[in-house]
């Protein structure tokens, strides 16, 4: 019988990590399904997966046969069928400083450190290795300054006081590609407290990306 639960996504992606970290959370099991982001030109590309998801990028759940694509969407959409643990507080104060640091995390740092981007600044723009890395490097940095400060007001254990939120599904992940393109992140000591928090938790350990099946060196 055919999983309830299927997720198109990429072991190293910080999107699909976060949707990962959100089902063990709430433990639902789920299939998992690779799409490699770089193989044969980027298998997203794909007309079969381009069916599911026409924007060609991952994070995509299946559910009962209904696509859902983007991290933020997915995760609320958890949070509505399965609604313990949550993930976006009752509160709507609560709520919303979670959805911001989601926010910081997914429009101040993701699209500008991925994968098709990176390949586009080399292959039509021409920079070089050594300039892709200062772009990363300033962009990245950006993100996370501002992200450190707000997390100094609303951080407990985790980024909004002692209970696991969305914004730590986000958190952890940036920090993975953080190190993946080796930032420094010696500056963000809250970020770093709450991220070794997380990773303490089963949840976060199972969506890490060198337990997926898809994992590659």
């Amino acid at each position: 019988m055919a999983s309830a639960f299927i997720l198109y996504n990429y072991y190293r992606s910080s999107a699909s990590y976060r949707v990962r970290i959100a089902l063990h959370l709430k433990k639902i099991p789920f299939e998992y399904r690779a799409v490699h982001l770089l193989k044969n030109g980027g298998e997203q590309f794909s007309p079969e997966y381009k069916r599911l998801n026409p924007l060609s990028q991952v994070p995509c759940l299946i559910h009962n046969d209904k696509p859902i694509a983007q991290s933020m969407a997915i995760l609320d959409y958890l949070d509505n069928i399965t609604q313990q643990p949550r993930l976006f507080p009752l509160s709507p104060f609560d709520r919303a400083m979670v959805i911001q640091i989601c926010e910081g995390f997914n429009s101040s740092i993701q699209p500008l450190q991925n994968s098709s981007l990176m390949i586009a600044l080399e292959k039509t723009y021409g920079l070089t290795s050594e300039q892709k890395t200062h772009w990363l490097n300033h962009w990245i940095s950006n993100g996370l300054s501002g992200i450190e400060e707000i997390l100094k007001k609303s951080a407990g254990v985790y980024c909004l006081g002692n209970e696991v939120t969305a914004a730590d599904c986000f958190l952890v992940p940036q920090v993975f590609s953080s190190k993946r393109f080796n930032i420094d992140l010696s500056p963000y000591p809250t970020i770093q407290r709450i991220a070794e928090a997380a990773n303490k938790l089963e949840a976060f350990q199972l969506a890490e990306p060198s337990r997926q099946p898809d994992y590659q060196k």
